[in-house]
């Protein structure tokens, strides 16, 4: 079964950039789409952006044109580039795959801390 390790978390100042990596243990050739996620203290996880197999992307609202999505099948590996940093981005970030039939794999998350 694949497993996911995310990395590049980290704290930064209020306009700072990070990348965010997520890693598989095995191919995600077969997931359809892959997606960041986030959950701040006391809310629900929620959307950051997806990518499916053909490359298209999904933002959610808060992050668009300040993050940016991408895979890499052949490295096996998703990334989420994120510029101008705000405090409100504070989270944990997680990665996940989902394959075509609905199979879904997390990866056990990574923090996120924009100060002020």
């Amino acid at each position: 079964q694949v497993q996911l390790v995310e990395s590049g978390g980290g704290l930064v100042h209020t306009g700072g950039s990070l990348r965010l990596s997520c890693e598989a243990s095995g191919s995600i050739f077969m997931f359809t789409t892959v997606g960041w996620y986030r959950q701040a203290p006391g809310k629900e996880r929620d959307l950051v952006a997806t990518i499916t197999s053909g490359g298209s992307k999904n933002y959610a609202d808060f992050v668009k044109d300040r993050f940016t999505i991408s895979r890499d099948n052949a490295k096996n590996t998703i990334h989420l580039q994120m510029n101008r940093l705000k405090p409100e981005d504070t989270a944990v970030y997680y990665c996940k795959l989902t394959r075509y039939d609905n199979f879904e794999v997390w990866g056990q998350g990574t923090l996120v801390t924009v100060s002020s």
